[in-house]
């Protein structure tokens, strides 16, 4: 088993709903060992006019190797209605987004997946997330 972290956010609809289904729908992938609170921040990056994001970041034990784990995240994205068509701008709105920020410790760059994922360092509410699930595994394991 690895344990991958994965940060999920959704700017459109019922953002909290989305998040929650996302979430549940990770358990398919292995079992959701912990996640963070639920922060809604402003959108970042080239695509500033766009609603403000609810962001969380979850801790995923799987059996799954990276590129499967990729195909997951993006079947439940597809499931939940998000459209990375020609008609979707890149980093524009969308219905829910989850990225693989981590997999163990592992270090891959691929076409389709680099990891850690390179936008680490500059998203904060990232950082945040990894912080509050891992303080949630060590409260786990000191009870």
């Amino acid at each position: 088993m690895a344990r991958a972290y994965i940060a999920l956010g959704a700017n459109l609809g019922d953002r909290a709903l989305a998040i929650e289904q996302a979430t549940l729908r990770l358990g398919r992938a292995g079992h959701v060992y912990a996640r963070s609170r639920i922060l809604e921040t402003a959108p970042v990056g080239p695509v500033a006019d766009q609603p403000a994001f609810l962001n969380c970041m979850v801790a995923l034990d799987t059996g799954l190797s990276p590129h499967a784990l990729l195909a997951t995240c993006l079947a439940i994205e597809r499931e939940l209605g998000r459209d990375r068509g020609t008609s979707a701008r890149p980093q524009g709105p969308r219905t829910i987004d989850l990225d693989i920020v981590a997999y163990d410790d592992l270090q891959l760059d691929t076409p389709t997946l680099k990891l850690p994922h390179p936008a680490l360092h500059h998203r904060g509410f990232w950082r945040i997330g990894l912080l509050e699930v891992g303080a949630r595994i060590r409260a786990l394991l000191d009870s």
